[in-house]
């Protein structure tokens, strides 16, 4: 089951990022994590930058609201997205 915890502000997630992929598209989950296909590729923060902007359509909030707290440089990301609660990330992600 994915892992999503309320904190003051928003939602606290654990992502799973695949990099170039065909398209941006959301992947169901991975041992906990929001799977996240990304057509960017790894470098210079242009996943973490798609990642970002991709999150913010999904969830319908700013890009400004959503933001990587760790996992800059790998695959497993945590990922905060203020002003939502966890019953709309569920009901957005459909789980």
């Amino acid at each position: 089951m994915l892992d999503i915890k309320e904190d003051g502000s928003g939602v606290v997630l654990r992502v799973r990022v695949q990099p170039r992929a065909a398209k941006n598209s959301l992947a169901g989950e991975m041992e906990g994590a929001l799977k996240v296909r990304l057509t960017a590729p790894p470098v210079d923060g242009a996943a973490n930058e798609a990642c970002c902007r991709f999150l913010a359509e999904v969830f319908g909030v700013a890009k400004s609201n959503v933001e990587i707290i760790s996992g800059h440089t790998g695959r497993n990301k945590v990922v905060r997205v203020a002003g939502i609660d966890e019953a709309r990330a569920r009901r957005v992600l459909k789980l």
